[in-house]
């Protein structure tokens, strides 16, 4: 029978990756990956559209069970964050449209689970996932192998049954987060509240998401 389906995006307007990892009693294969690349002298909304059809088109050929992208993370560089977030919108607006489940991770989250390692690079990522999906090489471009790892750690999250806190607490220790969207997720605020160092709804953290 068919396993668990997931489709991880590794959100941007310049390029989009892309992976869908099936997980079966615990094991994860690739079942598809790559990458959409629009040129910066089509329009902005054009490009939204792009993406958005690419997400809708995957999300109807797959069927997946869960929707997984790469959360905002604090970039020094405000044109990209802006450029991930509209990407991200996109994606999100997809998989609401189709009534799939989203995960959310940190990049280091991703990082921590293929490679145990959350300051892993590229190359590190690429190997990895080739090993646990079985793909005789590393996936190219860089946007799909970071795609597929998302999906891996989604995958892996749900198969141990267990929250994935990791990408609270990292994120949290970067940066203050207002969240709370889920009583788990007010339970770890209140919780890191608690311990003193961190303070809900500081003004230091531009790229969190209000709800």
């Amino acid at each position: 029978g068919r396993g668990m389906i997931v489709l991880g995006i590794d959100p941007g307007t310049a390029a989009l990756g892309y992976g869908i990892v099936e997980s079966t009693d615990g094991a994860l294969r690739a079942v598809d990956h790559g990458c959409l690349t629009t040129t910066p002298d089509r329009a902005l909304a054009d490009r939204l559209l792009t993406i958005h059809e690419l997400v809708d088109e995957l999300i109807t050929r797959h069927r997946p069970q869960l929707l997984a992208v790469e959360r905002l993370f604090f970039s020094r560089n405000a044109q990209t964050a802006f450029a991930v977030g509209q990407a991200r919108g996109v994606v999100l607006l997809a998989a609401a449209q189709h009534g799939v489940p989203i995960r959310e991770a940190t990049p280091n989250a991703v990082k921590m689970a293929v490679t145990g390692y959350g300051a892993a690079d590229k190359e590190q990522v690429g190997r990895m996932v080739a090993l646990i999906l079985g793909m005789a090489a590393p996936p190219q471009p860089d946007d799909a192998a970071d795609a597929l790892a998302i999906a891996t750690w989604a995958a892996n999250s749900e198969r141990d049954d267990t929250e994935p806190v990791a990408a609270l607490l990292d994120r949290a220790s970067a940066a203050p987060m207002v969240r709370g969207s889920t009583p788990y997720e007010r339970a770890v605020r209140d919780a890191l509240a608690a311990e003193g160092g961190i303070r809900a709804g500081s003004a230091r953290a531009p790229a969190t998401r209000r709800r």
